[in-house]
């Protein structure tokens, strides 16, 4: 589509002085499924977090719009309610704060979202069915306690209950199967309920075994080394990730030796 509803546009940031993302660009249009992929370490994670605005990272060029405004200086809760979502490999515990309270007030002041008290918990417990989770959860405090399934079916609960434009989905948590069925489910409801775009940052494909994907981006060491269409998910499942490496390295050979003959 003409105007995407992300755009990254030549993203470079840094953490510490470090330059962890270099020239990134990446479009996912209204109602995609995009994934991105790439070994441990690659900056993967780090791009899902610069999206959502977390401080510890800064942006040295490029930006980021969505849908259709520039959100590249805007803070967190600002993206969030422009309908931007981020599900964190580990979400927090908050002791003292009952989960219900908290959905509650991630909803306040979000037009089209905001409840009545007896709509909200009829809400919040049709969910919690769908998701195949014990309503009894939504007394507990946020997160304590949890299993690492357990947290994933709240923020897939989250999920379903804010339903944002755009969700991008950190998934490197090893999942069990109850998880990964949790989380597929949840996707799955996600992209019927508000035809939802995702974006995916993973290497456990088997999650996406059940999705229609339309776009895999593969990042190495901080670039997007190469976009393709879901047939790319395959290849990777049987080759990994070696290739992609071999080449950016290769990649980076080249550029030194130019810069180096320029100097000389």
């Amino acid at each position: 589509s003409a105007n995407p509803l992300l755009s990254i546009e030549g993203l470079t940031a840094s953490v510490d002085e470090k330059t962890i993302l270099h020239n990134v660009s990446l479009n996912v249009a209204a109602g995609e499924t995009h994934v991105l992929m790439g070994p441990n370490g690659a900056g993967k994670s780090t791009l899902g977090h610069l999206v959502m605005g977390d401080p510890v990272y800064t942006v040295n060029d490029g930006r980021i719009v969505f849908d259709g405004q520039d959100i590249t200086e805007l803070t967190t809760d600002k993206r969030s309610r422009a309908g931007l979502f981020l599900s964190f490999q580990a979400p927090v515990e908050i002791p003292g704060v009952p989960l219900s309270s908290f959905l509650r007030a991630s909803i306040a002041g979000r037009p089209g979202l905001e409840m009545k008290g007896k709509e909200f918990r009829r809400r919040v417990k049709e969910l919690a069915a769908e998701l195949n989770m014990d309503t009894a959860y939504l007394n507990r405090e946020l997160g304590v306690g949890f299993s690492g399934g357990e947290k994933k079916k709240v923020e897939m609960l989250q999920l379903l209950l804010l339903q944002p434009k755009l969700a991008i989905l950190d998934e490197l948590l090893r999942l069990d199967v109850d998880a990964l069925s949790t989380v597929s489910h949840g996707m799955d409801a996600y992209r019927k309920s508000c035809d939802g775009s995702m974006l995916i940052i993973t290497h456990n494909t088997r999650i996406l075994e059940h999705l229609d994907v339309d776009r895999v981006h593969v990042m190495v060491k901080g670039h997007i080394v190469r976009e393709d269409d879901a047939s790319l998910i395959p290849w990777i499942d049987k080759n990994g990730f070696e290739t992609f490496e071999r080449e950016a390295a290769e990649q980076r050979a080249q550029a030194e030796s130019a810069a180096a003959e320029q100097q000389a």
